[in-house]
């Protein structure tokens, strides 16, 4: 039996904003990307301002790709300014039925799983989620409150 109200469930906020950064955001502010890094790190900046930053190790995984030490890419992400989480266990699970609704939908296997995590992980939490690729993330976690150019 599957059921999309996992998907609706609406969770508490936290009482001090939380907003998890989806990589595309970081990725714009350390490639300096001339299209999208100015607004991401105005973006970020702001999501500074109004509470708690944080990733998961799917965006620290993603964000690693470009740096060629460990230690290099943790003084970018410093964990004073940015809480590294754990994914919670039930995240994995919404996660997963929203990217099997992704699929039934006709979507491409060049989507991946973690994109999904990313937007459970914010969901279940009550997080905000900063992200430039707001589609998906609408259509699969209507719940989920979004910082994005759209938006701004």
């Amino acid at each position: 039996m599957t059921s999309s109200r996992h998907l609706q469930a609406v969770p508490s906020e936290p009482s001090t904003p939380i907003t998890l950064v989806d990589s595309c955001v970081l990725l714009d502010i350390f490639t300096a990307d001339p299209k999208w890094g100015q607004w991401s790190e105005s973006a970020l900046a702001d999501a500074r301002d109004r509470g708690a930053l944080a990733i998961n190790p799917i965006i620290y995984a993603e964000v690693s790709a470009g740096f060629d030490a460990i230690e290099v890419l943790d003084s970018a992400l410093p964990e004073s300014e940015i809480k590294r989480e754990l994914l919670p266990y039930q995240a994995g699970f919404v996660a997963a039925k929203a990217f099997l609704a992704y699929r039934r939908r006709g979507g491409e296997r060049r989507s991946p799983l973690p994109d999904f995590y990313i937007g459970a992980h914010a969901a279940v939490l009550g997080y905000r989620l900063l992200t430039r690729d707001a589609t998906r993330y609408r259509t699969y976690f209507p719940v989920l409150r979004l910082i994005c150019p759209e938006d701004s």
